[in-house]
């Protein structure tokens, strides 16, 4: 660790700037959601996920083939954690409100 100290201007100014970091509501969100291009790809994704596990139920049913059986239950859990991934996305704020000016 450096040995160096901040004086008590500084440390009081830096206290400043964290709080005012921690207030900032459309850092933390931007902070909470920024992932970019991996995020446009969540909804398709669930998608057709969802369709393959639908797939592999009904030919599982019909067919009783432990390899297609094994198949759904490898995907299905996959396909309901990007389920409620996407789930928890759309019950999220969208606008968050600028901070006052001051």
């Amino acid at each position: 660790m450096d040995a160096t100290r901040l004086s008590l201007r500084e440390r009081f100014i830096l206290k400043d700037i964290e709080r005012r970091l921690r207030r900032d509501p459309r850092l933390r969100h931007r902070m909470r959601a920024g992932r970019g291009v991996r995020s446009f790809w969540l909804p398709p994704t669930v998608t057709l996920s969802g369709a393959a596990s639908l797939l592999l139920l009904v030919v599982g049913i019909r067919t009783s083939d432990p390899g297609v059986i094994r198949a759904f239950a490898g995907l299905w859990p996959l396909t309901l954690i990007q389920g409620f991934r996407l789930l928890r996305r759309w019950t999220e704020p969208q606008h968050v409100p600028p901070p006052p000016l001051r």
